[in-house]
């Protein structure tokens, strides 16, 4: 270990030198009880996993003053719209950018100064409290409920699918 130089050290005394712990025999094995051995497991409520998915609560703020909430809290929309941007960057397997955003919050009317009284409805149930990490399965619903199509096409597309008919954008069931 180093030393300051003032103190006092024995001039015949060996330096230590670094070395190497002992090499060990054999390769590395994943055989570790959390080791991921066949690539990202998916299915129902993992998510869909991505490059910089944080990134997307750095862009959230450039919507701060065109977001159209009705009674939804401003938290809830970004929790719930941040999880379908997120999810959409990662299908492109790609860190979110502000289009994933825009479609996000196209697709949930929160662009929309009139947006469907069905629609607000809708939003109102489906994003209560969402923010709350008590609240992932509901967040998880509102991603989900977004069809695969919609997340696939450009910001255009979304949008003139949701001026025709909102609902084009979502598997709402029968």
């Amino acid at each position: 270990m180093a030393a300051p130089e003032f103190v006092p050290t024995d001039p015949t005394e060996i330096v230590r030198k670094y070395s190497s712990p002992p090499r060990r025999p054999g390769s590395w094995k994943a055989d570790r009880p959390g080791e991921i051995r066949h690539g990202q497991p998916s299915g129902t409520r993992l998510g869909t996993q991505g490059p910089d998915q944080g990134y997307v609560y750095k862009l959230v703020g450039l919507f701060d003053e065109k977001l159209q909430l009705g009674r939804v809290s401003h938290d809830d929309a970004v929790a719930g719209c941040s999880a379908v941007a997120m999810r959409r960057s990662a299908l492109f397997g790609r860190g979110p950018i502000v289009h994933d955003l825009t479609v996000a919050f196209t697709i949930w009317g929160f662009l929309d100064p009139r947006p469907d009284t069905r629609l607000v409805r809708l939003r109102e149930e489906m994003f209560s409290q969402i923010k709350s990490s008590h609240h992932y399965v509901e967040r998880r619903e509102v991603v989900d409920m977004v069809k695969q199509e919609a997340l696939m096409a450009s910001k255009a597309e979304v949008s003139t699918a949701y001026a025709a008919d909102w609902r084009d954008n979502l598997n709402l069931g029968s």
